[in-house]
């Protein structure tokens, strides 16, 4: 079984050196990103897409992205974003009612 080994970060600032201020604000941006691209993997299955040519890549994860932000503004339906994506996938009429309160947004 392998050891953890923590990582060491070297960050240049021209800020004053207050140490433990930088480090709860780099520990909250590493949240947010695991955060976002978790909901993304759990709910679009990012990690597992074959798209790899061209631009195809980049143009996906906008429209994901997209797509999340719709889903998370949603208050039509109380359930969670894989739950609202699923629920708009069975039936067109829940896709419609999901897009038309995005739009009211």
């Amino acid at each position: 079984m392998a050891r953890y080994k923590p990582k060491r970060r070297i960050f240049i600032s021209s800020l004053p050196p207050l140490v433990r201020r930088h480090a709860r604000h780099l520990r909250e941006h590493g949240s947010i990103e695991n955060t976002l691209h978790h909901t993304l993997d759990v709910t679009f299955a990012e990690d597992s897409s074959r798209i790899r040519k061209g631009n195809g890549p980049e143009i996906i994860s906008v429209f994901r992205r997209l797509a999340l932000s719709i889903l998370k503004a949603d208050t039509t339906f109380k359930d969670n974003v894989r739950g609202k994506r699923l629920i708009a996938g069975w039936n067109l009429d829940n896709l419609k009612g999901i897009l038309r309160a995005f739009q009211a947004v």
